[in-house]
């Protein structure tokens, strides 16, 4: 019976040793498992930490040269926009500063800068301006270089911003010959005291300079009447009016235009001709002016240096140029001189023309709009 029992017991221990066995290669077996795993993700880990140190230092260097770029291309950008506006600005002071004849700007905001206060001849002006918007439709306004040759600026840039042709009489005859007809043919050596507004009393080459005035205008009026395109026309006149010796020798040649004018006028009435219009009679009536060469002394030389067109002078200007020219005169508001039309005489096929003056000297352009 006892060695039944101890033969049971050793079986039980035989048993339990060979579980134990069996636990202990079981336990190895998943230790081991346990490790390979740790192992290869230890691995995976490892490998995956140098791709993304190689790729970090990679995108770190994309990034610094990316911003870098940035930075450039913002201080180029910067720099080409700050020499734009200082190209564009420079650019704008030299036009304005050449330009006799300034881009449109609004009448009543015009008026009400230049005639601020409540004087007496403030609140004269403002309402004279009130009537030709309201009344006259007279919405903008351009502003002509302030000098004495304002008045014959302002008529001539109208007429070629308008497009108008030669007079009719200046299309039967040649104008660059005028010089040499009132010199050679007609006698009027006196034409060497011409004067070219500032430029005074040039002797025997002022045949030669008139020759050169009446050039620029026949070329340029030419030119820009036969430019059927509004705005390219307009592009011609700014550009020629921001000419300075350009549109002195335009002056001149319309100076000695009035000056042969004149000529022709006392000749015909010297020889008792063809009746004269109205205006020549006044013209002569004057004192200063009882004849061509008193005209030229005394009015035409100092036009453009010293004094601008007088009344008499500007119904001239119109009669020659075939033009209608409607003045407003600001001054004389609520008068019946605030509208008058140079020449008072005219034909209806002419052209009309419309200047705006505050005082009788200096001119602006009125422009209207329906």
């Amino acid at each position: 019976m006892q060695r039944r029992h101890d033969r049971e017991a050793s079986k039980n221990r035989d048993q339990f040793t060979e579980q134990e066995k069996q636990s202990r290669i079981n336990h190895s077996k998943r230790s081991v498992g346990k490790h390979e795993v740790r192992s290869w993700t230890t691995a995976t880990k490892q490998s995956l930490c140098l791709m993304w140190q190689k790729v970090k230092v990679q995108l770190m260097l994309s990034m610094s040269f990316l911003v870098t770029i940035f930075w450039y291309c913002r201080r180029l950008y910067s720099f080409l926009v700050q020499l734009l506006k200082w190209w564009s600005n420079y650019l704008q002071r030299k036009l304005i500063r050449n330009l006799s004849v300034l881009t449109e700007v609004d009448l009543l905001g015009y008026s009400a800068r230049e005639w601020k206060g409540e004087t007496k001849q403030a609140k004269h002006m403002r309402e004279a301006y009130e009537e030709l918007f309201w009344s006259y439709h007279t919405k903008y306004l351009r502003q002509v270089r302030r000098d004495n040759y304002c008045v014959l600026r302002a008529v001539l840039f109208q007429i070629f911003s308008q497009g108008i042709p030669f007079p009719s009489w200046m299309k039967e005859r040649d104008i660059l010959k005028l010089p040499e007809k009132l010199l050679y043919s007609q006698g009027c050596n006196w034409i060497q005291q011409y004067s070219f507004g500032p430029e005074r009393y040039m002797g025997p080459s002022a045949f030669g300079k008139l020759r050169k005035c009446m050039e620029t205008l026949k070329t340029n009026w030419t030119e820009i009447s036969a430019t059927k395109d509004h705005k390219e026309r307009g592009n011609l006149c700014n550009t020629l009016f921001s000419d300075e010796s350009k549109e002195h020798k335009l002056y001149e040649a319309i100076k000695f235009i009035m000056l042969y004018e004149v000529v022709e006028a006392y000749e015909q009435i010297k020889n008792r001709e063809e009746p004269i219009h109205n205006l020549f009679s006044l013209l002569f009536a004057r004192d200063s002016s009882s004849d061509p060469l008193s005209f030229m002394m005394n009015h035409l030389n100092s036009i453009g240096d010293s004094i601008c067109l007088d009344q008499v002078e500007l119904s001239l200007l119109g009669y020659l140029l075939e033009v209608k020219i409607r003045v407003y005169r600001l001054h004389r508001f609520n008068t019946e001189e605030f509208q008058v039309n140079y020449p008072d005489e005219y034909r209806r096929e002419w052209n009309e023309i419309s200047l705006l003056t505050e005082d009788d000297r200096y001119y602006h352009i009125p422009l209207f709009r329906t």
